[in-house]
Parts: C-alpha cells; structure tokens; sequence
C-alpha cells in the first residue's frame, strides 16, 4: 500500500489574500474562530470582551461577552475620566491636594477590589479569583499621574517641602521633660 502524502497544517503567509472569493470565504471562517476565541477569553477571566470587526465590504460585526453597547460605552467612559483626572491634577494648587485625591481613588479601587473578591469567592467556592485586567489598568493609571504630580511638585516651588535634613535634630520644647 501506497502511504498518502497530506499536507497537513502550513503556516500562512501574512499577506493579504488575492482572490476576493478566497478572502471573503476565509474572513468569515477567521471572524468565527475570533469570536469563539473572545468568548472564551471572556468565560476564563471573567473580563468584558468586546471586538468589533468590519469585513472587506464594510458590513460591521462585532461581539460583546455582555453587550458590545455596554462595553463601548465603557471604554469611552473611563477613556474620558482618565483624560479629566489628568487635567484635574495639572490643574491643582497645591501637590498635595492632587496627592490627596489619588489616595482616596487607590482607597476606592482597592475597596472595590475586595468586594469583587468577596463575591467570586461566594459564587465560587474553593476556585482561584482570576486577576481584574481592567484594575492593572487603573493601578498603572494612578501611578503615572502621581509620577506626574511628584514631577510637578519637584519641579515648581514644592520641591523644598519633599526635601528633608535628616542631620537636623529638633531643639525639645521647654514643658518637655524626659
């Protein structure tokens, strides 16, 4: 017996595909597995997926792990907040009003942290809480403003208050005794 010869899987060159047919046929098989992909995403880490796609002929297709509006609205959402904090800081009088503030949003990420965990660990008891992409996202966030803020600070008239002399010993107040 003859033993077939198969080709088996190749690896595809990345270039785009001639034929319209072909690249039709294969943008619709490619959109599946794509969608199935984010679902899955979605189903492990418990992240809002969301992708949007427009075929060749500009038909739009998208998948929301919940709604695609909802995801969108989201992003658009924090996008703009982010923006808004960063004027905010910028915009502040004094340092230490901007440090202020950041410290109470990282308070209110970190309390919002543990009541996500509270509830995945009564909805699932005994599986691994997976990590909050989407709260790297603000920690990172909230560790460039305050680079920016620190800069600010260093770089205006603030920078003598972040300075200490620690050769410097207090002369103890005359009430004080030891």
């Amino acid at each position: 017996m003859e033993k077939r010869i198969m080709k088996g899987r190749k690896k595809i060159e990345m270039k785009l595909i001639e034929s319209e047919n072909a690249r039709t046929v294969s943008f619709s098989k490619r959109k599946k597995n794509l969608f199935k992909k984010a679902d899955e995403f979605s189903t492990l880490t418990g992240a809002d997926v969301g992708v949007i796609l427009f075929s060749p002929s500009g038909k739009p297709y998208s998948y929301g792990s919940t709604s695609i509006e909802k995801i969108t609205d989201k992003f658009l959402e924090l996008k703009l907040d982010d923006s808004q904090r960063d004027q905010a800081d910028v915009g502040k009088s004094n340092v230490f009003e901007a440090y202020d503030d950041l410290c109470k949003e990282l308070d209110a990420l970190n309390k919002k942290e543990k009541e996500r965990i509270q509830r995945y660990e009564v909805m699932h008891p005994g599986s691994e809480v997976p990590p909050d992409k989407h709260r790297l996202e603000q920690l990172m966030s909230i560790k460039l403003r305050l680079d920016k803020v620190e800069k600010e600070a260093k770089s205006g008239g603030q920078a003598k208050l972040f300075e200490f002399d620690l050769n410097v010993v207090p002369e103890p107040d005359e009430e004080e005794s030891f």
